[in-house]
This record gives C-alpha cells, structure tokens and sequence, in this order.
C-alpha cells in the first residue's frame, strides 16, 4: 500500500503576552484526527513561503494577523492513512481578536497543562519539548 503524498503543514505556537499559555484549537469531528486539540495553521500551498503560509492560515482560522514569530522545530509522520510534514513557527504577537472562523472551538491553555490535552501524535514531540522547557 502506497501512501498519498505527504502534507505540508505550518502550525502556530501562539503565547499569549506573559507567554505562560498558548492558544489551541480542537479539531472538529469530521475531520482527520477529529476531536483532538491542535496548534492553529494549515496546509503550505504549492510555492508558498511557510512564513506567507502562517501569516494566511492564522487570519483565515482565527482573524488575526501575526506580528514577530521564529521556527521552532519541524516534524515528519506517517499516519496509517496520510504523511504529513509540520513546521512549528512560535508566534509573539498578533493583533486582532482569535474568532473561530471556521467554527472551531479554541482556548488559551496554561503551558504546563498541555501534557493533559489529548493531541494527533505528529503534534507530541512539540508538547513534551513545550512542557520541558516551562518547567
């Protein structure tokens, strides 16, 4: 069985400003690894930058437009049914007020909670690496 070609995908850490939290969204049910909590962004378009990427995704999910991020790590991993590629951009400031665009719940979660939350395994290395580096 051959796998569909991998999906490339930029995600936002977004901290709030004290950066003790971060803001998370819940996939919706119908969709792959539905019900789990995600980091806000979406797929890379073919020859998009991933910064541009971000910049779109987070507006069109959330209404916001981002203001400094870097890269913070990058992760490959092969579902049963699909690949995926995720960069991790750590986002500092934004402006404008989340809204769940696409009618996606999402919630400000302390840092330190996150290990309690239930993720996609592709997003787990980046919640044991955010956990780690609270404490």
């Amino acid at each position: 069985m051959t796998l569909a070609k991998t999906v490339h995908v930029v995600a936002a850490i977004i901290y709030n400003e004290d950066r003790s939290q971060v803001l998370l969204s819940l996939r919706k049910p119908e969709q792959h690894q539905g019900g789990l909590w995600e980091f806000p962004g979406g797929k890379v378009e073919a020859k998009e930058e991933q910064h541009h990427a971000l910049k779109r995704e987070l507006h069109e999910e959330l209404g916001v437009m981002i203001g400094s991020c870097e890269f913070y790590m990058d992760i490959e991993h092969h579902y049963s049914d699909k690949a995926v590629h995720l960069w991790f951009w750590s986002v500092y400031d934004f402006t404008g007020e989340p809204v769940g665009r696409e009618q996606q719940q999402w919630c400000w979660w302390d840092v330190n909670s996150l290990k309690g939350l239930e993720f996609p395994e592709a997003n787990q290395p980046v919640v044991e690496r955010l956990v780690a580096s609270f404490v």
